[in-house]
């Protein structure tokens, strides 16, 4: 099977060496396009002595020392870069699922509408601030898109003051850090449940189709697939009252959803004015 991954920063190379490990994995294309730096040290899998280099190549060498015998394809590229798009594309209709590791909207809704636009299934992990959780989402061809979960969640994309681009010239320069970083133990708790439901996946199985029928209906429905997973690992008031909880979501598809939705074609010449018309008309008459 051929695995596309988004991202090998501290969450990312662990799903990926996890994913390695499995014999049915036997092609892996990566798209990582940033620079191993001395503040990923205290998260991440790769020595102190690798800081400096692309972090696309250190996952590499690391995959094959595991297995020799994969295939293992590097795009030291931005998801969102125009001029890669056309490559992106050819990645994502070879591949037989995805898994993204980034961690930035921006990269998450790239990845979703290249997926999308192939067909084929991802999966996303997130890790809470502060390491206090994290999300698992699984995304199937035709169900609901990130849109949909960011939706339903009520998520926002708070607009941030631009930082200033990191300086790759200087790897061991710092770079400021917008939230509270997570502890390497709970990165790798989260990406190990990623890795579990994304193994899933492959298997061709999900916990409807392993949920025991009920007795009071001989053919009963089963239900719907877990959309989405959030595993808590600490206990916050007003967030998680218990650690070490796991709550599941089943969000359907938004037919208004902006990503993915359906929308009525817009009206155009005299039926576009006689539109405006009556709203002009309706907000008069408030």
């Amino acid at each position: 099977m051929h695995l596309l991954q988004l991202g090998a920063g501290s969450g990312g190379i662990v799903v990926l060496d996890l994913m390695a490990r499995d014999p049915r994995i036997t092609h892996i294309t990566l798209i990582e396009p940033d620079v191993y730096q001395a503040h990923n040290v205290y998260r991440h899998l790769f020595p102190p002595s690798a800081v400096g280099q692309l972090k696309a190549e250190l996952a590499r060498q690391w995959v094959e020392a595991l297995r020799p015998d994969i295939r293992f394809h590097t795009l030291v590229a931005d998801i969102t870069d125009p001029q890669y798009q056309a490559e992106f594309a050819r990645c994502a209709a070879a591949c037989d699922v995805g898994i993204c590791a980034a961690d930035n909207e921006a990269a998450k809704l790239a990845f979703d509408a290249l997926l999308r636009a192939a067909g084929k299934p991802w999966t996303l992990g997130e890790v809470l601030s502060g390491g206090i959780g994290g999300w698992v989402h699984r995304f199937l061809p035709g169900a609901a898109c990130y849109g949909c979960v960011a939706s339903y969640l009520q998520r926002e994309v708070v607009e941030q003051p631009a930082a200033p681009p990191p300086d790759y010239r200087q790897p061991h320069s710092p770079l400021p850090e917008t939230t509270i970083p997570a502890s390497k133990a709970a990165i790798a708790v989260i990406a190990s449940w990623h890795a579990l439901v994304t193994f899933e996946l492959l298997s061709g199985s999900t916990e409807a189709d392993r949920s025991p029928p009920k007795t009071e209906s001989p053919n009963p429905a089963p239900p719907p697939p877990c959309t989405s997973l959030l595993v808590a690992l600490q206990a916050v008031p007003g967030v998680f009252e218990v650690p070490y909880r796991t709550h599941r979501f089943t969000i359907p598809r938004s037919p208004s959803c902006l990503t993915c939705g359906s929308t009525a074609a817009l009206p155009t010449g005299d039926a576009l004015d006689a539109a405006v018309d009556d709203a002009l008309a309706r907000l008069g008459s408030r």
